[in-house]
This record gives C-alpha cells, structure tokens and sequence, in this order.
C-alpha cells in the first residue's frame, strides 16, 4: 500500500477516536450550557485548567511516538516491549505531577482574577478530574503504542464506545434523576472519571489477549528504572512537553484572562475553543500518522521515503484545513446555536467564529511541523518560538489589546482581541517552524539516495 493510502487511513482512523473524546468535551459544555450559564462559565475555567495541565503532560507521553516507530521500522518488536515498560514510570511520574496541581488551583484562579462567585465550582469539577487524570495518561500510553505500530483501530473503536457511555452519565448525573440528586457541573466529571477508567480496563484486556502485541513480550517483569533509556525519554520528552505546555497555556489562559468580563464572554469564548479544539483534531489525526509513518521509514534506513511521507502530509493537510476553515465561517451561527438556547450567548459566540477559522489555519501549519521535529530530534528551538510568539505575542498581545491598549489603539475588553492577536502569532509560529522543517529534511537527506526500499507493511 502506498504513503499516501497508509497516511490517509491512518489519519481517518486516529481523527474518528480524537473526535469521539473530542465530543466528551462537546457533550459537557452542551450539558453545561443547559444547565446554565454559570456553569458554562464555570466549565470554561476549569476545563482552560485541566486541558493546559494534561495536554502539557500527554506531550512528554506523545513525544515517544517518533521511539517506537522507528524501533519498529528497525524490525525491533522486542526493543518496543521493554521501551514501553520504561515508559510507565514516566508516566507515574506525570500522573502524580497533574494530579498535585489539579487538587490545588486555587492560587491560579486568584492569579486571574476569576469571578469568587464561580471558584467553588471550578475548585470541585477539577477536584474529580484530578482522579480521572491517571488512567487517561495510562490510555494515552496504549494510543501512542498503537499508532507507533501503525493499528489505531483498537483505539478508535474504544473511543467511540466510551463516548456511547458518557453522553447518557453527563446528562443523568449533571441534572439529576432515578433517585440521584443533580450535581450540576461535577456530574461531567465523575461522567468523565467512570469512563476514562472502563477504557484502561479494556486497553489492558487487550494487550493481554490480541495477538498484535504477542511479538512486543510487554508482560514480562518490569525492569528497574534503565537512566540511559530515561534519560533518552526526558531530552525527547521534556521540551516537547514544555511547547505543548507554552501552546495549550496560550490558548487556555485565554479563558482565564476573559473570564473576568463576566459570565457571557466566558460562555461565548467557551463556544469558541470548544469548536477550535474540534477543529484541531483534524491536523493532530494527520500529525500523529504522518509522523508515525516519517519515523518508520526513517528507523528502516530511507530518508527520501521519509521525505516523501513529510510531503503527502502537508498536501493532504492543505486541503482538508482550508474545507474546515470555509465550512466554519459559512455555518458560524448555526454551530454557535448547538450549543446554547441564550440568544446573547449565541450572538456573542457567532461573532467569535470567524476568528476561530482564521486561527486554525496556522494551528493546522504548525502542528504538522512540531510533529516532524520530533522525528528529527528537534525540540529546543521550537520550545524557544513557542515562547516568544504565542506567549510573548498571543497572549501577552491579547491581554494588551484587551485591558491596557496598544499605542493609539484603545483597549477593547472582548475576547476578541485575545484571538484576533492570537492567530496572528500562530501563523509567524508555523513560518518559523516549517523553515526548520525545511532544513531538518534537506540535512537528514543527504547527497545520495538511500538503499532498496523494504517490503512496506
């Protein structure tokens, strides 16, 4: 099969399971917004909160993608098994770290001035997250694995089950019924507790039982801590985590920064990032299988096939970024009205909409072009854009143009501001790093080609 099929297919796949968990987040802020627009408020917080700290987390486990497929393209199965059973300790690690800061966010709603009226709700919505953090690190651990090996169908069929799960838990246990008290906003998160631990249970169930994985010997005894290997972990891991830290913290902190114009702006931004977040899945689907298949071919020994991966990937990213951005702007108020029945809140978000197309056409850019870093061993500099563009110019920019003002342009407390600025420091972003791409690829290629190509799985 060629690149581009295996690419597209597997980019298909990952992006169904993404929008299955994508539709978790969907589900709760429809379920919230119904419920009210202090909870919708209220979610906008403290789902800003919980996605900086476990995204920034899932990039330290995401980074080991590029480890595994080229252990695979190497013929190393083996080699995976053991990497893999390293790989659990950097996750306790991770899963202790997020839950200390999830139990404890009160210093950073004070931080942001987030209305007191709404601090005790975010305060117990991220308090049971915090114990839903752990077996969804421990899932991300599995997805990566099977994406590495190139079969996320497993993955994608879970996803799309527990989804089935948590629409009905969210709306029974936020409202209330059949004998159980309404838990307003914390209802979504045990919903979100009671199936993020279903999904590890059957991900074990299944290593244990498919004959995919019966080459990798993942149950043997887990060896002590390897600090060769760790370490390799860490200086792959660490600074991927820090950028993915830097861009959900740029994006979210917006929330936080907007909450304090009041519970419409709030709700409206939450329509907004809400979709945004929708919208991402589609170039982290290709990011993860372009990347996965770059890596492959990269651990075989074929750097122009390799290439030629990274290329199908941009191509194919073009295209379908550009559909997304022009299908948004054409339906903004009809996707605004899904999620609430506020006229105001409607009105606010649709104006919002537009910005949010605007914005995915750099984040679509930029994502690919993290990812192929990765497989190239690079991930200082773009730590270092990161910070600079989308905390330096996004945030910081939004913020000024928002409360303080900018030379003779007066400020505008909206949140438009945040991501009119915000979309800008995107696109310098993507430019930076698709030039670094563009020099990693012509290094790594060399004056002469590489050998015969291997039977292609």
């Amino acid at each position: 099969m060629s690149d581009i099929s295996l690419i597209a297919r597997h980019a298909g796949t990952v992006l169904v399971g993404q929008l299955a968990v994508m539709a978790f987040g969907v589900t709760d802020t429809i379920v919230a917004g119904r419920h009210g627009q202090a909870s919708l408020a209220a979610l906008s917080i403290g789902s800003a909160i919980y996605i900086s700290v476990y995204v920034a987390l899932l990039g330290m486990l995401q980074a080991l993608l590029p480890i595994w497929s080229e252990q695979r393209g190497a013929r190393a199965p083996q080699a995976i098994g053991a990497s893999l059973r390293q790989s659990l300790y950097l996750c306790a690690l991770a899963a202790l770290l997020g839950m200390a800061l999830l139990l404890n966010p009160g210093p950073v709603l004070a931080w942001t001035d987030v209305p007191l009226e709404l601090r005790p709700t975010v305060q117990g919505y991220l308090g049971v997250l915090a114990w839903a953090l752990p077996p969804a690190l421990l899932f991300r651990v599995f997805s990566t694995l099977n994406q590495a090996l190139g079969h996320p169908q497993l993955v994608t069929w879970l996803q799309l089950a527990s989804l089935l799960v948590k629409i009905p838990l969210s709306i029974w246990w936020t409202f209330g019924g059949a004998g159980l008290p309404a838990l307003g906003l914390e209802g979504c998160g045990w919903a979100t507790l009671a199936v993020n631990y279903s999904m590890l249970v059957l991900a074990l169930w299944l290593l244990r039982t498919q004959d995919l994985y019966t080459p990798l010997q993942l149950w043997r005894r887990i060896e002590p801590p390897d600090r060769r290997q760790l370490a390799a972990f860490a200086r792959l891991g660490v600074p991927s985590a820090l950028a993915v830290t830097v861009e959900v913290t740029s994006f979210t902190l917006m929330a936080l920064f907007i909450a304090r114009q009041g519970s419409l702006a709030a709700a409206a931004h939450q329509i907004a990032a809400n979709m945004a977040a929708v919208l991402y899945m589609l170039p982290l689907s290709l990011a993860i299988a372009t990347s996965a298949r770059v890596s492959y071919w990269r651990g075989a020994g074929q750097e122009h096939r390799a290439q030629h991966a990274a290329h199908i990937g941009f191509w194919l990213l073009g295209l379908a970024s550009c559909t997304l951005a022009a299908l948004l702007f054409i339906a903004k108020d009809s996707m605004a009205a899904v999620y609430s029945r506020d006229p105001e809140v409607v009105a606010a978000a649709a104006r919002l909409l537009p910005w949010v197309a605007l914005y995915h056409l750099p984040d679509a850019m930029q994502t690919l072009s993290i990812f192929l870093l990765r497989c190239y061993r690079i991930t200082l500099a773009p730590l270092a854009v990161y910070g600079i563009l989308l905390w330096g110019a996004g945030l910081g920019g939004g913020y000024l143009l928002a409360y303080q003002g900018l030379g003779p342009i007066a400020p505008t407390p909206s949140p438009t501001p945040f991501w009119g600025a915000s979309a800008a420091a995107l696109a310098c972003t993507a430019l930076f790093l698709v030039w670094m791409l563009r020099r990693a690829l012509a290094q790594a290629l060399g004056p002469a080609p590489s050998g015969p190509a291997p039977h292609s799985p």
